[in-house]
């Protein structure tokens, strides 16, 4: 079987985000990027199939400016076999995102799709479960653990009220939640197998997808600056600021 895990640049998660002055977006230049952390976690969880003899494959994709290569070659450098660019011009949409996965996931057949349940830029959560829709395959989101057999896949899902179990028939698209595992570091050797490594290269074109914004941003604007907090001497005085002043109770 052949596990397709799709891979996303973004900012690095430990790096503070700033917004450009003219309030279209955020600042992308000289900023670390990196490969979107639940991406991670889908990558090696993938990789963990295939050590256990579930899958003989594992293609990452990736989409955006020729950077993107290098959260291929993240991926690979972890343990993935192959990689696939698809060269976009300008920032995707998350059903446009859905649409080339789609498109590439029907050139490579794969048996499984494993996606993080979200980008930490965009926070759309909405890619894994368009991407099934237009495949006509099943799904299991928010997956804490995930298991294969005969045919199907076993998904611990959390939810408000605790877990959730499903099984679901593959082919399928499953999106991960943090708790699933702890991504694996690269080491050097790997490193460099990974500059060996194939990527391929497809176009938009090629895939047959509109990529039209259909979104646009009104406004980006930082989060308000929190005020400091406030000692009170005794429950009653607590109470009291909560009823008058914060007027909460």
């Amino acid at each position: 079987m052949k596990i397709l895990v799709p891979v996303k640049r973004v900012i690095d998660y430990n790096v503070k985000v700033r917004v450009k002055q003219d309030q279209t977006g955020v600042e992308l230049n000289n900023v670390k990027m990196a490969m979107n952390p639940f991406d991670e976690i889908a990558v090696e969880q993938a990789l963990r199939l295939k050590e256990a003899g579930k899958a003989e494959e594992i293609v990452l994709v990736s989409i955006g400016p020729t950077q993107a290569q290098e959260t291929i070659r993240t991926g690979l450098a972890m343990g993935a076999d192959r990689g696939i660019y698809i060269d976009a011009p300008h920032e995707t949409e998350p059903l446009s995102v859905a649409k080339l996965l789609a498109g590439v996931a029907k050139k490579e057949n794969p048996g499984l799709i494993i996606c993080g349940k979200q980008a930490i830029d965009d926070d759309s959560n909405q890619t894994g479960q368009m991407m099934s829709a237009i495949l006509g395959w099943s799904q299991a989101t928010f997956a804490s653990s995930v298991s294969l057999a005969n045919g199907s896949a076993t998904i611990v899902r959390e939810i408000d009220g605790g877990l959730e179990t499903i099984k679901v028939k593959m082919p399928a698209v499953i999106t991960v939640d943090l708790r699933l595992n702890e991504p694996r570091y690269a080491s050097l050797p790997n490193i460099m197998k990974a500059k060996k490594k194939p990527i391929d290269t497809l176009t938009v074109e090629e895939l047959g997808v509109d990529i039209k914004p259909r979104l646009s941003v009104i406004k980006v604007e930082e989060p308000a600056t929190r005020e400091a907090g406030v000692k009170v001497s005794s429950v009653t005085e607590l109470i009291e600021k909560l009823k008058e002043e914060v007027k909460v109770i």
